[in-house]
């Protein structure tokens, strides 16, 4: 058995499932670009319709009575054409400030099955479809494939759930809520005693030592962005114990240091029925999100660039039970202060029976992929090649969409 794993098997005993994938001591290393890229993952389907409203769309309202049609007095213009859902409404300021936007008319290429599994792995794989058998790693990964000598600290896939957007062969580190694992002074004693004289034991032991004392050093950042959100303004509102607030806030710990990429998501998109409460609670969730990133990155906030993407939009009717099935188009959200906000881009399809895809879903008119290619450009300096080849096969970036300070 090799030392490295039998320390991952004895960690296992001790500790919760959940810290299990971290056992790896850190070690940091600069990467060689300064900027930072958080992909959040919204699982379920956004209804972007309804998130991004498209008001001076004459089909919409006819589209959606009790989806915000009609000018809904509670949404917040963002730009005579859109209004912003009112459970975003904490982010209306970063729109204000240039610092939260949205691409519209967007999706993957995934066409018509409307699988959420399915839909997940093409966005997270980052391939044109599911044949072929490709969907063996993500395309954040195979993006640090292409820079040799990164540590796994550089990238962090964050929460209980494996993302495959953050999975292959590149080495990434995790994190979960519930990793915990202490030594105390008395246990390494005792493991000193008993492992003295087995190299093999004893090498473990200090593996082990060294890791509670990175995780320790991991609580004592999480502690300084705690003292720094505590004076920040913008957390008021927040809810500081919810499981999303505390993935942003360790991503934020991190990303102030050397990780670069954070990764993670957020359930519960799915609104087949009473979706003006349900999307107004999500909106709330990736609000506190983004608003935590922002206070708990303080300067760094202004190199840093969050995606939130979801597998596909929902249909641009509203359904029987005050909900929306299935689409197709939808949108996607962006914030930090490395992107230009303040702006709604996509090239609008309209609304009209004619104008939809299928006659039924919003028409997408841009590969999504394409604009977190251009992200990637911008902040990691990749090329063409690179984007359309190895990390997004297949696709055709076009020309720049105006997302990039």
């Amino acid at each position: 058995m090799q030392r490295r794993d039998f320390l991952m098997r004895s960690l296992a005993l001790g500790c919760s499932a959940a810290a299990a994938p971290l056992v790896t001591p850190v070690a940091m290393a600069a990467a060689p670009w300064d900027t930072r890229l958080v992909v959040i993952i919204l699982r379920g389907a956004m209804d972007g319709l309804d998130v991004i409203r498209p008001h001076g769309d004459a089909g919409f309202a006819p589209l959606r009575p009790g989806l915000g049609g009609a000018g809904d007095p509670g949404a917040l213009d963002l730009d005579g054409f859109f209004g912003l859902h009112p459970g975003f409404e904490r982010l209306h300021p970063l729109w204000r400030a240039g610092e939260f936007g949205a691409v519209h008319a967007v999706s993957t290429p995934y066409r018509d099955k409307r699988s959420h599994f399915d839909g997940q792995d093409i966005l997270e794989a980052g391939l044109p479809g599911l044949q072929g058998g490709g969907l063996r790693d993500g395309w954040l990964n195979r993006m640090l494939q292409l820079r040799a000598g990164l540590e796994p600290e550089i990238a962090y896939a964050i929460g209980r759930e494996r993302l495959l957007v953050l999975s292959g062969e590149a080495a990434t580190a995790r994190w979960s809520p519930e990793a915990e694992l202490e030594v105390s002074a008395n246990a390494r004693q005792l493991l000193n005693i008993v492992h003295h004289d087995d190299p093999l034991f004893r090498d473990a032991s200090a593996d082990a030592i060294e890791i509670a004392e990175s995780l320790a050093l991991d609580a004592e950042m999480a502690e300084q962005t705690d003292a720094m959100m505590a004076d920040s303004p913008m957390m008021e509102g927040v809810s500081m114990n919810r499981t999303h607030v505390k993935l942003a806030e360790f991503a934020a710990s991190r990303l102030r240091g050397d990780t670069r990429i954070a990764s993670f998501s957020i359930n519960g998109w799915d609104t087949h029925a009473k979706q003006a409460g349900g999307l107004r609670h999500r909106g709330a969730a990736l609000s506190d999100t983004i608003l935590t990133l922002k206070a708990g990155l303080g300067e760094v906030w202004g190199k840093t660039a969050v995606l939130c993407l979801t597998e596909f939009g929902r249909t641009a009717a509203e359904n029987g039970t005050g909900g929306t099935d299935h689409g197709t188009g939808g949108a996607m959200l962006f914030a930090g202060g490395a992107l230009r906000g303040g702006q709604v881009l996509g090239d609008w399809p309209g609304l009209a029976e004619a104008d939809l895809y299928a006659r039924r879903d919003l028409m997408p008119t841009r590969d999504v992929r394409a604009h977190a290619a251009w992200v990637m450009a911008g902040l990691i300096g990749l090329n063409r090649d690179e984007l359309e080849g190895a990390i997004f096969p297949g696709l055709e970036m076009g020309a720049p969409p105006g997302l990039l300070r």
